[in-house]
């Protein structure tokens, strides 16, 4: 599992599933439909997103398509970093 998909599923443990067992969140599972985040929670995810990678999301870019799971979070910040595509 690569380093940033784990810092993803860290901070979706610790902000919003909270005491929930590992495998309660799949890598490939709707934030959204699954209601594990809200409009808020994303903003949240947005927030720490900035600081943790060091750059701005755009307004058009808090999409479905850039957030709506860990692997595609993951595809959005390796667009963004790269970072996904390197080994642990």
């Amino acid at each position: 599992m690569s380093n940033v998909i784990t810092k993803i599923r860290t901070f979706i443990f610790e902000n919003f599933l909270f005491d929930a067992e590992e495998d309660a969140l799949q890598n490939d599972t709707s934030f959204l439909e699954q209601g594990i985040i809200d409009s808020t929670g994303v903003l949240e995810l947005v927030e720490w997103i900035e600081e943790e990678f060091g750059f701005t999301v755009g307004d058009e870019e808090i999409v479905p398509e850039n957030f709506d799971s860990v692997n595609l979070l993951c595809d959005y910040l390796s667009q963004k970093t790269e970072k996904c595509l390197q080994p642990t």
